[in-house]
């Protein structure tokens, strides 16, 4: 089984498709009630879906991951995409930052290298 689908509530499709294009997710399907992306790297996709109003703090987090992530976010700021927080080394040896897209779901983008499944502390198969 592999994962392929991510569903994001959203108050304004338009408003988030324009989002979501901004950071490079190319749209494959797009209806006034729902789109649905596909990422650059691989075969995954992401899609939203309107909703008439957004749970206040859903514990769910979406990553997208950028090996140039902090160019990236100088580039979306210079965009004037405003940051929740900026990028910065986690304890967990990530480097993220996380932005609020247009319904205020929180989108973490980051950066693992090769602490993506190898992190020192991992499980031994």
């Amino acid at each position: 089984m592999t994962l392929n689908e991510v569903t994001d509530p959203a108050l304004a499709v338009g408003a988030s498709v324009a989002f979501y294009k901004r950071l490079g997710r190319t749209l494959i399907v797009s209806s006034p009630h729902y789109a649905r992306f596909t990422c650059p790297a691989d075969d995954a996709t992401f899609s939203v879906q309107l909703v008439d109003a957004v749970q206040p703090s859903s514990s769910t987090l979406v990553y997208f991951e950028t090996a140039s992530l902090d160019e990236t976010v100088k580039q979306l700021q210079r965009d004037h995409m405003a940051f929740v927080q900026q990028s910065r080394g986690e304890p967990w040896l990530w480097r993220e930052a996380l932005i609020a897209e247009p319904a205020g779901n929180v989108i973490c983008l980051y950066w693992a290298g090769v602490n993506r499944l190898n992190r020192p502390w991992r499980i031994g198969s």
